[in-house]
């Protein structure tokens, strides 16, 4: 009810409404407060019912496929994407109105300079080692944490919190800023690339490394508990064995990920082949 009455509240006085709902057109605001009012009264409806009325009323609207709560959902979810777009600036016209600049930056690549090409190599090589080290030691950070991180190898659930928040933050920092602190740190050079995808990689490869711990058949690891066996024994013989499958499709996807960052970091001075190619485009 409140947000129905801000919304007429903004639909009579318009100046001071915000901007996104400003640029809706008249219909919109008026889909939106239909919508609203739609789900206030489906849930006023509902909640003062009796128990046995309330069961019947909710098995009802399963059977109708959820209709009165897929009908606001679509429409919120609609009115979010236009205002994303808004936001965003989506233009279909602008688009195909650069496509000629797009084939004039292609066509100047063609056809291609090897003479160039030679200057290239070494950074290229660069590149694919900075991933590699970035890789490995990302491995290295993520393989102490993962099984803390597991829910069902962590000692305790303080334990397992600590230990997601801490990948949580090595996961959220963007690899451009990380190279930035470390190129301040350690100068410029790959160095400070492979630091900074060795901790990004490590937040995101101990996050899986968990998931997929987390996923094991519990019967083997039960087995060896009741044969007395250590914690060390239950990794090495009852998680590794069930786990390694899916660390390796992940690691793999991490050093080609770690490919494609590397051409990233060379451009704000952190090794690899990105120096170059910014240079060329400039």
């Amino acid at each position: 009810g409140v947000i129905i009455a801000v919304l007429k509240h903004w639909e009579t006085h318009g100046p001071g409404a915000p901007n996104w709902w400003a640029r809706l057109p008249r219909w919109g605001r008026r889909v939106v407060v239909a919508t609203f009012g739609a789900l206030a009264g489906v849930i006023a409806a509902i909640g003062g019912l009796p128990a046995p009325t309330y069961q019947a009323t909710v098995a009802r609207l399963q059977s109708y496929f959820g209709s009165f709560v897929v009908a606001p959902l679509t429409a919120v979810s609609v009115a979010v994407l236009w205002w994303a777009a808004i936001g965003t600036k989506l233009s279909l016209v602008e688009f195909l109105q650069g496509m000629p600049w797009v084939w004039d930056f292609l066509g100047r690549m063609l056809p291609p300079n090897f003479s160039y090409m030679e200057k290239l190599v070494q950074p290229a090589v660069e590149s694919i080692q900075i991933a590699l080290w970035g890789t490995l030691l990302g491995i290295a950070l993520a393989l102490p944490v993962c099984f803390f991180a597991a829910r069902n190898l962590s000692p305790h659930p303080a334990v397992f919190h600590a230990m997601r928040q801490i990948l949580n933050v090595m996961r959220g920092i963007n690899e451009i800023i990380l190279a930035l602190i470390f190129v301040a740190a350690v100068g410029l050079g790959p160095f400070a690339g492979v630091i900074a995808m060795a901790i990004l990689g490590a937040g995101m490869l101990g996050k899986f490394f968990a998931e997929a711990i987390e996923e094991i058949d519990q019967g083997p690891l039960d087995a060896l508990s009741a044969a007395g066996v250590g914690t060390v024994q239950k990794i090495v013989f009852g998680v590794l064995p069930q786990v390694l499958p899916t660390w390796t499709g992940v690691i793999l996807y991490r050093f080609e990920t770690n490919i494609r960052v590397s051409t990233i970091l060379g451009m704000v001075g952190a090794g690899g082949i990105g120096f170059e190619l910014i240079s060329s485009m400039k």
